[in-house]
């Protein structure tokens, strides 16, 4: 994630934008006691109600492992309730299950189904407690289907601002880095427990919804050949042949906005994703969609009442990054790429899978190489405990400086010295990044030391062996989760140095390391 952040001037240095977003927990979403049982319960085992991850206490459950998540929501952004929503959960038992939980945060659930047979429920704080009418067997597959309604509230942090489900002029920005999935739907909330998702997003007339992954049919693009954004008040653009493509070539695209009749689309996840990097836009788009010279589909979008916005330019931006990251870093780990920039008024972005989310605040390049390159730091390749999350923000902050570098500007070296001169910088050389603490988990440390902690240990065993080192990680964690601790024994086998001293001093030791 990164952040433009105003009144955040102690997390930026020299122009950094970088930042992230608070734990639930600090906020008015902190889940209370779930209750007493439900009269009339089945008594017996039932599945641990949080994930065990001291940084977000609360968040996530365990007995289970989602194997998909199927969401039908009906988004109305000025009705009396902005969402109704069925969710669909696929899920295997890993131990014998008497009931579970599920996390959700103020919406009303009006049923609860487990294998076709209605379950009982019992709310507490973020938790739903899911009682099926028969226990279920260690490795047991099962379906649990939610009907729920009401409208999503977000996170909000006396620090960082709101997150979660944002209205914006025309929609809704959905942006849930690290625990706002479960104000919008019913979750095993926490990056250990990945699935596949598949959406089917209803909304009104003149609106259009984009959510992760790809659509599933491919009609020609929104605001595409050529045509010029509307101006802020006036309808969509209707569907146009975008100037690379045209309809009928196989691309993904996005459903044609309709005037008069609401607009059902359906996306698909196929590779498993971490609930808050899940999202569903809705608003007035302008649309492009095509390849990049590798052959990667792009998928770019952008509200029509940003005026200052060039689509195009974000879209090559999207193929461009996209590409050089992929020579850099291994393989893209995804069927689709790209980015959407919404009129919401937040000052950050997130790298949610396949099309990271971005606010009013406009196009920055070195803010969208950030959250790209998440795509395989964070995204692909997925902490197990948010103690880990330098693996994501601190792979993404290097790959930052890179792109600045590539484009003319500062060095990764000088962005290294930079910070390095600031030796009496509290909270860089105070604070651990490989295990900052819950209250900094998204500080200067993360991101800034954690860069940093890639450049000298690219220093220290060459440009060629880093690389290998990083694309060796992306490819044998494709789509998974892991820890600092794996990270660094990947380091030491393929540079074939003992380096555990060197990321001791980085990563676990206060004040700043000898370079």
């Amino acid at each position: 994630m990164s952040r433009r952040a105003a009144g955040l001037a102690a997390l930026a240095v020299a122009g950094s934008l970088t930042a992230a977003c608070q734990v639930a927990p600090f906020g008015d979403d902190d889940p209370g006691p779930a209750g007493p049982p439900p009269e009339g319960a089945v008594s017996g085992p039932a599945g641990p109600t949080t994930a065990g991850d001291d940084y977000v206490p609360g968040d996530g459950n365990g007995g289970y492992d989602v194997q998909n998540y199927a969401l039908k929501l009906k988004i109305t952004p000025d009705g009396p309730q902005q969402l109704d929503g069925t969710a669909t959960i696929t899920a295997l038992a890993t131990e014998r299950l008497a009931r579970f939980n599920l996390d959700l945060t103020g919406l009303d659930v009006s049923s609860i189904t487990v294998d076709g047979a209605p379950a009982r429920q019992q709310r507490g704080g973020s938790e739903l407690e899911v009682t099926p009418a028969k226990p279920l067997e260690k490795g047991a597959k099962f379906t649990t289907v939610v009907q729920y309604a009401g409208t999503p509230r977000p996170v909000t942090d006396s620090t960082l601002g709101k997150y979660g489900w944002i209205r914006t002029p025309d929609g809704v920005f959905v942006a849930c880095q690290p625990s706002g999935a479960h104000t919008w739907f019913p979750s095993n909330d926490h990056p250990s427990d990945k699935a596949t998702f598949d959406f089917e997003i209803t909304v009104p007339p003149g609106l259009t919804a984009i959510a992760n992954g790809e659509p599933e049919t491919p009609p020609a693009d929104t605001g595409g050949g050529g045509l010029p954004p509307n101006q802020p008040g006036s309808p969509p653009n209707l569907p146009g042949t975008p100037p690379s493509e045209s309809p009928g070539t196989g691309l993904p695209s996005v459903e044609p906005v309709s005037l008069t009749a609401d607009t059902t689309s359906k996306w698909h996840v196929k590779a498993p994703m971490a609930t808050y990097l899940a999202t569903v836009d809705v608003g007035r788009f302008g649309v492009r969609t095509g390849r990049t010279p590798s052959g990667v589909p792009v998928i770019t979008a952008v509200d029509q009442s940003l005026m200052t916005v060039n689509i195009d330019r974000f879209h090559k931006l999207n193929s461009d990054v996209t590409e050089e990251w992929t020579k850099l870093f291994g393989p893209y780990p995804f069927s689709s790429t790209g980015g959407l920039i919404d009129n919401a008024d937040v000052g950050f972005a997130l790298e949610a899978q396949t099309r990271p989310v971005y606010g009013a605040f406009g196009l920055q390049p070195t803010i969208v190489a950030h959250e790209l390159a998440h795509q395989w730091f964070g995204d692909s390749v997925s902490v197990t405990k948010w103690q880990d999350i330098w693996l994501n923000e601190g792979f993404a902050t290097y790959a930052e400086w890179l792109w600045e570098e590539k484009t003319g500007g500062r060095t990764v070296k000088e962005q290294f010295d930079e910070r390095y001169r600031s030796a009496g910088a509290r909270e860089l050389w105070d604070v651990p990044p490989g295990n900052p603490g819950r209250k900094q988990m998204f500080g200067r440390s993360v991101y800034d030391r954690g860069g940093m902690t890639l450049v000298a240990l690219r220093d220290k065993v060459g440009e060629g062996v880093f690389y290998k080192i990083l694309q060796t990680w992306t490819k044998e964690r494709r789509h998974s989760g892991a820890t600092t601790r794996q990270f660094i024994a990947t380091a030491n086998q393929v540079s074939g140095k003992s380096l555990d001293g060197f990321f001791n001093d980085w990563l676990y030791e206060q004040g700043r390391p000898s370079k």
